[in-house]
């Protein structure tokens, strides 16, 4: 008869799994990041050229990871993630506009399918290449640097 082992997890154990599962998870997601900071926003997110499916999907790829960094744009009371999922209900349903809403869920306003897919895309992209700007182009404020405090 073949004795089994019992594997037990302590609570060392437990932890150093879960810090080395978190380790992993956040180096893809800086892997992606940087991956962002590379792309040229006017090129990537060309509508005309590369079509209002792949620009949409880029949004999509690159949004929840400004979201999850806290970074997430909001320009005319909409934040990324809703220019998203209204683009692609739109081209779901075939229509040409996309509504603008606000935080009440009242429309302001209407844009282009094509105009939003842009608008996520860029968004989407900008806000993770700002934050890995900012982090070489920062500047400790220091006295006789003509800011005024």
């Amino acid at each position: 008869m073949i004795k089994q082992k019992k594997i037990l997890f302590t609570g060392k154990t437990f932890a150093k799994i879960t810090l080395a599962t978190i380790a992993v998870l956040s180096m893809s997601t800086s892997v992606v990041a940087s991956e962002a900071s590379s792309l040229d926003v006017r090129k990537v997110c060309d509508v005309q050229q590369n079509g209002i499916q792949k620009v949409i999907d880029l949004a999509a790829k690159y949004n929840p990871i400004a979201k999850k960094e806290g970074l997430e744009f909001m320009r005319l009371g909409m934040k990324t993630s809703q220019y998203i999922t209204a683009t692609q209900k739109s081209i779901k349903e075939g229509s040409k506009t996309v509504d603008i809403v606000n935080k009440k869920k009242k429309k302001t306003g209407t844009v282009t399918t094509e105009y939003a897919a842009w608008r996520a895309c860029s968004f989407a992209i900008t806000a993770l290449q700002q934050a890995s700007q900012a982090k070489t182009t920062w500047r400790m404020a220091t006295p006789g640097d003509g800011f005024v405090y």
